[in-house]
């Protein structure tokens, strides 16, 4: 069963554009994660300090697997200072819809 997460990360006064280029950077170990099949960086002008992370895995396993990546931790511990509070999430469950197909799921 696929498994998704809307992620909502609230950056530190002046550090969105930091904030973003650690996820942009999360996204690229992701390409070799296997089971992801899509980890996207958003923001939003509404929202000038947030950076939002839209990720589907094949399942919830491969998404705790890539945890454990080299260099993962390390990028985690780098953007926790850049955070103004605690991460948001939803997770929720992929079930269809246009481009879902597209990531061979």
């Amino acid at each position: 069963m696929l498994f998704g997460l809307f992620g909502k990360m609230t950056a530190v006064d002046g550090q969105r554009d930091a904030l973003a280029a650690n996820l942009l950077r999360a996204a690229d170990l992701m390409k070799a994660a296997p089971g992801c099949l899509l980890y996207v960086v958003n923001t939003s002008e509404a929202e000038p300090s947030a950076v939002w992370v839209t990720e589907i895995w094949r399942d919830e396993t491969a998404h705790g697997a890539s945890l454990s990546m080299p260099g993962v931790r390390d990028l985690i511990n780098a953007t926790m200072p850049l955070l103004a509070s605690a991460p948001e999430g939803t997770r929720f469950t992929p079930i269809g819809g246009k481009g879902l197909d597209a990531l061979g799921a």
